[in-house]
C-alpha cells in the first residue's frame, strides 16, 4: 500500500512537471504565434556543397528535427546522392514561459540555435551528446533553427530532444513546431506536387524515362489486371466506367480514354472483349442469396471505419475525396464483391482498399448490407455479335490500356519518351483544357493547380523521379491511404505521428503488410488491414523521418543474469506488479483493470529500445491519457532500490532482456505457466 501511495505521489509531481508539454499536446490549446499564417512543422533546406559553395536543391517540411539517410542514399527525391547540408528554420511555440534543455543522438555535425543564441554545437558520431545549458522559452513564439552536415563516412541521421525542467529528454512535440510560408516554399512544393500527380496518375508508364536500381516505387505500380476480367466485373459497368470515370467516382485516377460521336460506341466495344476475358464460368444471378442479417453486415461495415474512404452507400453525402459505394452491386458479377472484400489485391496489387482478413461469413454479411441500399444490378444481354469484341480488342491493343493494366495480348501503343516532351509543351494532350473529338489522348480532367503543378515539375530535373525519397512516400502514401481516418480518431489506436519514432521497422513492414499472427492491442475490436505493396515503403519512411534505420540495429545476446532480474521486476511481491495489467505470454493478467495492457512476450520484437525506456520512465510525456503510473522520479530513480540500488535504467535494461526471452519468458515469482 505505501508503495502504491508514492507511486501516486510521483505520478502528480511529474505531471506538474510536465505541463508545459502537456499543454503543447493538448487538442485545442493552441500556443501564441507572432505570424497568424504559421503552419505545422519546420522549414528545412537541403543542399550541396559544390566547388566550395552550396547549391540549394530543395526546400520542404519535416515535422520535427530528425533525419535517417543512409550510405550512398539522399535525404530527398531532388537531391542527388552526395554529402549534404540540412538547415531547419522556424517557430517554437510555448504555452506557459519555462526552461528546457538540449540534447541530441547524431552521426555528423549539428548547430541549434534557440532565439538567434547558439546553444547546441557538436558533432557526433553515432551517440548521444551531453546536454545543453538551460535554455529559457518564452510564452508564445520562440525562434528555432538548427543546421546539420552529413558525416565523412556512415549514415547520416539526427535526434534532437528537449528536457523539460526536473524532466526526462523526450522529442519536442511536433504541436509545438511551426513554420511561416513563404513563395520560395511555395514554389518548391509546386513542383513536389508535380511529381507526386506524375507518379500517382502512372505518366511515366507512357512517357517513359530510362530505369535506376533506385527508382521510386511508384514507377512500379499496376492497374487493375485485365485477365480473367469479364469473371469479376459486370459489362455494363466497364462501359461507364470506361466512358467517363469521373461520372461515378468524381476523383477517379483513370482517365478518359475517348470522346467525340463515337465515344460510347468505342466504349461499349471495349467492355465487350473484356466481358469475354473470363476465367471460369461466371454464377448465375439466381445463385446469389441475399438472406443474410444485413443488420450484421452493417455492424460489421461501421466495425471497420469503413466512411474513413468510402461513401456509405446510404448515404447522400457528396464529399468528392471518398469512394462511394452506391455502385457496388452494379459493379461485381454476382459472389464476386465477397470474393473482392476477402482479397482485394488479387488483381491489383497496389490498391488502396485494404485487406481485412475477412472471413467468408463476415464477407458474406458485408455484401449482403453494401447490396442492401446499394443501386441494383443493370443486366447485361450477351450479343452473339463479334465485331464489336474484335474492335474492343484493337482498341485495347492500340489506346495505351495495356500501358496501365496486364493482359497477355501484344501492345501496340506507343507514346514520346519523356525526355521527348518540351517543357514548354505541357499545356496540350493529356493536360488540354477540354480533348479535341477526334483525340485519342487520355484525359484526366487535372484541376488547374495539377495542371501548373505538372508544368513546374516539367521544368524541374526529370531524374528526380528514378531516386526513392523514403520519407515523401511515406507521408504521401499516409494521405492517399487515408490512415488518418482511424488513427488519432480512435481511443487506443496510437496517433501516426509516433509510429516511426516507437515500432521497430522490421516489425512495422510485417503488421502492415498483414504478417503478424496475433493483435497487440487485444482489447481493441477494431481491426488494423493490410496494406502489403505499401508496407515496406510505409515502415521504412516512418522510422527514417523520426531519425531511424531501415532496420534495427542488433543487439547482444541475451543477458540472462539481467533478465532473470526483470522476472522479478514484473512480479507483484517486490516488483513493480506488472502482471497486474500486462500478459506474459499465456500468463494473462492477474487484476481487474481498468485499461489493460500489452502482451510482454511480444514487446521487445514490436518496440524500439529507445521508446520502451521513455514510455517506461515518463508515460504521461509520450501520451498525456494514459493510465500507466509513473514508477520513477524526475531523475530516473526507482523505489525499489534492493534492486540495482534504486538505479532506474539498470532495472529498465533488466525487464527488456526478460522481456527479450519473448515467448519463452518464464512465470513471474509467485505464479505458474497455467494457473
Amino acid at each position: 500500500m505505501k508503495f502504491e501511495v508514492r507511486a501516486i505521489r510521483r505520478s502528480i509531481r511529474t505531471l506538474l512537471s510536465l505541463l508545459p508539454a502537456v499543454c503543447s499536446l493538448a487538442p485545442g490549446i493552441s500556443a501564441a504565434v507572432s505570424n497568424d499564417d504559421a503552419i505545422g512543422g519546420l522549414q528545412v533546406s537541403y543542399s550541396t556543397p559544390r566547388e566550395g559553395a552550396e547549391i540549394a536543391a530543395d526546400l520542404t517540411v519535416l515535422p520535427n528535427l530528425s533525419l535517417y539517410v543512409p550510405t550512398g542514399g539522399s535525404p530527398t527525391p531532388f537531391l542527388e546522392s552526395k554529402p549534404f547540408k540540412a538547415v531547419w528554420d522556424g517557430f517554437l511555440n510555448v504555452d506557459i514561459r519555462s526552461s528546457y534543455k538540449f540534447q541530441a543522438e547524431l552521426n555528423g555535425e549539428l548547430r541549434l540555435e534557440i532565439n538567434g543564441q547558439t546553444v547546441l554545437e557538436v558533432t557526433g558520431n553515432g551517440g548521444e551528446t551531453s546536454a545543453s545549458k538551460l535554455v529559457r522559452l518564452s510564452k508564445g513564439t520562440n525562434r528555432i533553427a538548427a543546421s546539420f552536415s552529413s558525416p565523412v563516412a556512415g549514415d547520416a541521421w539526427l535526434r534532437v530532444h528537449w528536457i523539460p525542467r526536473n524532466g526526462l529528454p523526450e522529442p519536442i512535440p511536433r504541436t509545438a513546431l511551426s513554420h511561416a510560408p513563404s513563395s520560395e516554399l511555395a514554389v518548391f512544393s509546386r513542383v513536389r506536387l508535380g511529381r507526386s500527380v506524375f507518379l500517382e496518375h502512372r505518366c511515366a508508364n507512357c512517357h517513359t524515362i530510362p530505369g535506376s536500381a533506385d527508382f521510386a516505387p511508384e514507377l512500379a505500380m499496376d492497374a487493375p489486371s485485365f485477365e480473367g476480367i469479364g469473371s469479376r466485373l459486370n459489362p455494363v459497368w466497364m462501359r461507364n466506367w470506361i466512358l467517363n470515370p469521373r461520372s461515378i467516382r468524381s476523383a477517379a485516377r483513370m482517365p478518359r480514354m475517348f470522346h467525340g460521336e463515337d465515344a460510347e460506341e468505342n466504349a461499349s466495344a471495349v467492355s465487350a472483349y473484356l466481358a469475354t476475358l473470363t476465367t471460369h464460368d461466371s454464377p448465375s444471378e439466381s445463385t446469389l442469396e441475399l438472406a443474410i442479417d444485413t443488420q450484421t453486415g452493417e455492424s460489421l461495415f461501421n466495425k471497420l471505419r469503413c466512411t474513413a474512404c468510402h461513401v456509405a452507400p446510404d448515404s447522400s453525402s457528396s464529399d468528392a475525396t471518398l469512394i462511394p459505394l452506391r455502385h457496388v452491386t452494379q459493379k461485381f458479377r454476382p459472389e464476386q464483391l465477397e470474393a473482392f472484400l476477402q482479397k482485394p489485391e488479387t488483381h491489383f496489387a497496389w490498391i488502396r482498399m485494404p485487406n481485412f482478413k475477412l472471413t467468408a461469413d463476415e464477407a458474406d454479411q458485408l455484401a449482403a448490407f453494401l447490396r442492401s441500399h446499394a443501386e441494383q444490378t443493370i443486366s447485361y444481354q450477351e450479343s452473339s455479335n463479334v465485331a464489336p469484341v474484335n474492335r474492343g480488342r484493337q482498341l485495347v491493343q492500340t489506346t495505351g490500356c495495356l500501358n496501365c493494366h496486364s493482359l497477355s495480348v501484344e501492345n501496340h501503343f506507343t507514346s514520346r519518351p519523356l525526355i521527348a516532351l518540351e517543357a514548354s509543351g505541357w499545356n496540350e494532350g493529356c493536360l488540354a483544357d477540354t480533348p479535341d473529338d477526334d483525340s485519342r489522348t487520355p484525359y484526366f480532367a487535372f484541376s488547374k493547380t495539377e495542371v501548373e503543378a505538372l508544368q513546374a515539375f516539367a521544368k524541374s530535373n526529370h531524374p528526380v523521379l528514378l531516386r526513392h525519397g523514403e520519407v515523401e512516400f511515406a507521408q504521401r502514401q499516409i494521405q492517399n491511404l487515408r490512415c488518418a481516418g482511424c488513427h488519432s480518431q480512435l481511443e487506443g489506436i496510437p496517433p501516426l505521428e509516433i509510429l516511426g519514432g516507437k515500432l521497430k521497422p522490421e516489425w512495422a513492414e510485417q503488421f502492415i503488410a498483414g504478417r503478424v499472427a496475433y493483435k497487440p492491442r487485444h482489447w481493441i475490436q477494431e481491426r488494423m488491414p493490410s496494406f502489403g505493396a505499401y508496407a515496406e515503403g510505409l515502415a521504412h519512411g516512418m522510422a527514417m523521418e523520426h531519425g531511424f534505420p531501415r532496420k534495427t540495429f542488433g543487439e547482444p545476446e541475451i543477458d540472462q543474469i539481467a533478465a532473470e532480474i526483470g522476472r522479478r521486476l514484473v512480479a507483484s511481491d517486490g516488483g513493480f506488479s506488472c502482471i497486474s495489467c500486462h500478459s506474459i505470454g499465456k500468463i494473462g493478467a492477474t487484476a481487474v483493470f481498468e485499461s489493460p495492457g500489452i502482451n510482454f512476450a511480444y514487446a521487445t520484437e514490436r518496440l524500439l529500445k529507445s521508446y520502451f525506456t521513455r514510455w517506461i520512465l515518463n508515460p504521461l510525456g509520450v501520451d498525456p491519457t494514459s493510465k500507466m503510473p509513473v514508477y520513477f522520479d524526475e531523475q530516473g530513480r526507482s523505489p525499489l532500490i534492493d534492486i540495482y540500488g534504486g538505479d532506474g535504467p539498470q532495472q529498465l535494461d533488466a525487464l527488456w532482456e526478460y522481456m527479450r526471452l519473448g515467448t519463452q519468458m518464464a512465470p513471474p515469482p509467485g505464479l505458474s505457466e497455467v494457473r
